[in-house]
Parts: structure tokens; C-alpha cells; sequence
């Protein structure tokens, strides 16, 4: 096998265990057999090699949106907020922080 097919081959390997592993790089790499110098590497030389990386990141995000749906599915108080904070900001589910220039003075008279 030359070295050419040898890393494609590679590639292919960690991202399928990039898949497995839902992202985690270090993980994959392990599983892969591949170092994370050489994952990194990869990603900085091959575009479309970063692009796959990309969607499986794009992935672990829809897999961690669904659990956070369920979440909000059995009422988790603290999910919906959550969500709303996050996805929801167009919609006014903001927090406001309060600065010293948003406090007006008290002017107080002492006659």
C-alpha cells in the first residue's frame, strides 16, 4: 500500500471514530490509532478532510440538541432556559447585566 493510500486509509479510520465518539478528538484518536499532532495536521493541510471533521462536529451538536429536547420533553426547568437563552434570543430571552453606567445616581437633599 503506498503511503498516499496509507493515509487516506487513515483518514477515513478517525472519521469514523470521530463519528464514534461523538467528536472527541482525543477519543478518536486512540481509537484510530492516530496521533493528535497528526489529526491537527491533517486539518490545517487537507480541506476536505477538514470539512468531514466539520460535519461530524456538526453531528455531536444535533446529538446533543436532541438530548437537550428530551430534557425539556420531561419539563427540566433548567433545559428550557437554557434553550431559550441560547436559541432564543431574538425572541427577547436575553440576561441583562446591570454595569455601574446603567445605574442612574440618586441624588439625595439634605435640607
Amino acid at each position: 500500500m503506498s503511503k498516499t493510500n496509507k493515509t487516506e486509509h487513515k483518514k477515513k479510520a478517525m472519521l469514523k471514530a470521530l463519528e464514534a465518539s461523538l467528536g472527541v478528538v482525543t477519543q478518536a484518536c486512540k481509537m484510530a490509532d492516530v496521533g493528535r499532532t497528526q489529526f491537527y495536521q491533517w486539518m490545517h493541510d487537507d480541506p476536505l478532510f477538514k470539512v468531514a471533521v466539520d460535519e461530524v462536529q456538526e453531528i455531536a451538536i444535533d446529538f446533543a440538541e436532541s438530548k437537550l429536547h428530551k430534557l425539556i420533553e420531561n419539563g427540566n426547568t433548567a433545559a428550557t432556559i437554557f434553550l431559550l437563552k441560547t436559541k432564543g434570543k431574538h425572541r427577547g430571552y436575553v440576561e441583562q447585566i446591570n454595569t455601574a453606567s446603567d445605574v442612574q445616581p440618586v441624588l439625595e437633599w439634605n435640607i
